[in-house]
């Protein structure tokens, strides 16, 4: 006599271990996608904050903006301003600024002199620093102001140009002028 085999038990083995593999298949697939959603998440922060951080470390013009002219060679020979940040705005390095003066002739960018002589030409620097937070440095602290002198290269009567001020951190500050008609020793620049 022959005996027979029930293979029903079998079968429902067989049915576990495959309902536990696709269990195991879709906890592993299912831990990819949100790994790859929070990766993409916190990436995203991340330029958000950067972002944020680029565009609140600007700065801006407080007051006119002067030129000093030659009035025997009828050019302007120099632009102050004060600078100061933006509201909300983080500390500048003004060390590490980029100036370029700009008109029809000339783009230039100008160097950065440490003396901090006036009387120094081709150069721009750090005049005064008003309302001084703590420590004596070229960092742009909120509340504080800088007196900027850039020497330019000698526009003559009603010539447009452009001094753009790029920070190391955050957005080109374009400073539009145009050289008045008639030049005298201090200019107030429209």
């Amino acid at each position: 006599m022959k005996k027979q085999f029930n293979d029903n038990a079998f079968t429902g083995l067989e049915a576990a271990i495959v309902l536990i593999a696709f269990i195991v298949v879709a906890a592993v697939f299912s831990y990819v996608v949100l790994g790859a959603g929070f990766f993409t998440t916190q990436k995203s922060q991340e330029v958000v904050h950067t972002g944020v951080q680029q565009a609140s470390s600007s700065m801006e013009i407080v007051g006119n903006v002067y030129g000093e002219g030659n009035t025997t060679s009828n050019v302007l020979t120099s632009v102050r301003f004060i600078v100061a940040n933006t509201a909300g705005g983080t500390s500048l390095d003004v060390h590490q600024m980029v100036v370029t003066y700009v008109d029809e002739t000339h783009h230039v960018v100008v160097p950065y002199n440490a003396t901090g002589n006036a009387n120094t030409t081709n150069c721009w620097n750090v005049l005064e620093v008003y309302n001084e937070q703590g420590v004596a440095n070229l960092l742009l602290e909120p509340g504080e102001q800088f007196e900027l002198q850039v020497h330019v290269a000698t526009p003559g009567p009603n010539t447009p140009f452009t001094v753009n001020l790029q920070p190391a951190a955050g957005a080109v500050y374009p400073i539009h002028k145009t050289v008045p008609p008639a030049i005298e020793t201090y200019n107030v620049l429209n």
